[in-house]
């Protein structure tokens, strides 16, 4: 089991950070102002990463899936997928055990959502483990948001989770990019490279092959504010920092 390391940052424990959470350690607090430091609007980034995710759940859900599969999940904040689709099932999944064991808490009086510890290159064990909360043979929506950019070749187990959703199913990803680079994003990358965490930024059509064979829905690939906003975006898109995109399985 992965060992909990205060010492060191995370991207989990630095998002929740950016979402002004409380669940971080001082090293992850100082890498995150240095982010800030050199790319002011990613505290707006991550925040707008969390809208998304809303928008997309209540997407699914008014599709008629009520059962998710979020992998790369985080610690649960305000706003995270039991909250804004109530009742239906929901798996977490995460590689740091304090995301999870924070996970468990907030859980604790929801029983058809549960926390997983896993790394979602390991789609067979993760796949086995979700066939215990989720019925697999029925629609899933599958979040994949703000994560794959740490894996440097995340399209085999990508494409495993693609092959066993059912007819119906939704996968939503969020990947940060290069593509209308503010200044500072260099040193974004050199960031996460020195934290043990190194990024791995794609453009528009390597965001696409990800769900390969699969719907894309309208708009396409887009900066993530753009993907079905319920009001008028506002300044650059781009300083989202990340391409949005979901797809159906047909």
């Amino acid at each position: 089991m992965t060992q909990i390391d205060p010492d060191q940052a995370h991207p989990a424990r630095i998002y929740d950070y950016l979402l002004g959470g409380a669940c971080n350690f001082a090293p992850d607090r100082a890498f995150a102002e240095e982010f800030l430091r050199v790319l002011p609007t990613a505290a707006d980034a991550a925040r707008i990463n969390r809208a998304f995710l809303q928008r997309v759940v209540r997407y699914c859900a008014s599709q008629g899936v009520n059962q998710f599969l979020d992998l790369g999940s985080g610690i649960p904040t305000v706003g995270n997928v039991h909250e804004t689709a109530p009742g239906s099932r929901v798996l977490y999944v995460d590689n740091d055990p304090i995301a999870i064991a924070h996970s468990e808490i907030e859980l604790a009086e929801t029983p058809t959502a549960r926390a997983l510890l896993g790394d979602l290159r390991e789609p067979e064990t993760i796949l086995e483990a979700a066939a215990s909360v989720l019925d697999l043979s029925q629609p899933i929506g599958v979040l994949m948001l703000a994560v794959l950019h740490f894996i440097p070749d995340p399209h085999t187990a990508v494409a495993r989770y693609l092959s066993e959703i059912a007819a119906g199913s939704y996968v939503a990803i969020t990947h940060g990019t290069m593509e209308g680079t503010p200044d500072g994003r260099g040193d974004v990358l050199r960031l996460y490279a020195s934290s043990g965490s190194p990024a791995t930024p794609r453009d528009r059509e390597e965001v696409a092959r990800l769900v390969g064979g699969m719907e894309i829905l309208a708009p396409g690939v887009v900066w993530t504010p753009e993907w079905r906003p319920e009001r008028d975006v506002v300044g650059d898109p781009a300083e989202s920092l990340t391409y949005a995109v979901v797809a159906r399985k047909g």
